[in-house]
């Protein structure tokens, strides 16, 4: 057993990760569980996500986030929107050399956050509470990531003074096109789109590429 989480959860995760065609260390495993065990844990007093099952939790937290790894962009990267760190926090830990900023409103899901990056030695991730569209940095940040966040052309709207010139929005969504999709406004364009496989997940996802028109 991995902090609260039944052993079989690990063979869940372990062929999930290998049906994404990811090849992970044990010890990059065993944090993924160890990320999952302290949502678990803190779920049941502050009701983090609406998830409560840890082979849901497994599935749509973990691998759901994974799925992207293979089309992530950019070496330091803001997640807006993250909740308890999700794609953010997994993702950090496929790759604990780049930089991944976590962004989100809610001061619990926050604090979740710093209690993982210090219970799981994550160096590379750093929660911000605060609200994105009012957000402002010294850094540019080549990309920036979301999940369910909000529509296409207000993540657009919101996230746009995030990245420089050749930087990227990479939204993760569920059907696409979106119910009333509104048209981008220049120089923002739909670059591309990504159909997703979550393993084990039968549902629709996509990941959608936002650039600069060239």
């Amino acid at each position: 057993m991995i902090d609260n989480l039944p052993e079989a959860l690990e063979k869940i995760l372990v062929e999930g990760i290998t049906e994404l065609g990811l090849q992970l260390s044990g010890s990059q495993v065993k944090l993924l569980l160890s990320y999952i065990g302290l949502l678990v844990k803190w779920n049941k007093s502050f009701n983090l996500t609406a998830i409560r099952d840890p082979e849901a939790m497994i599935v749509r937290h973990l691998l759901d986030s994974l799925s992207v790894s293979a089309y992530l962009q950019g070496e330091n990267i803001i997640d807006v929107g993250t909740g308890p760190g999700i794609p953010g926090i997994p993702l950090a830990i496929v790759f604990p050399k780049r930089r991944f900023t976590l962004m989100d409103s809610n001061g619990k899901k926050v604090r979740f956050m710093n209690q993982a990056k210090q219970s799981l030695g994550l160096d590379n991730i750093f929660p911000i509470q605060h609200r994105v569209e009012s957000y402002h940095s010294m850094e540019i940040f080549d990309c920036v990531i979301s999940r369910a966040f909000t529509s296409l052309k207000q993540m657009v709207d919101m996230t746009s003074h995030l990245v420089g010139e050749k930087g990227v929005m990479q939204a993760m969504k569920g059907v696409y096109p979106e119910p009333n999709q509104q048209e981008l406004e220049s120089p923002w364009i739909i670059h591309k789109v990504i159909n997703l496989k979550v393993p084990t997940l039968d549902e629709q996802r996509h990941l959608v590429n936002i650039t600069k028109e060239v």
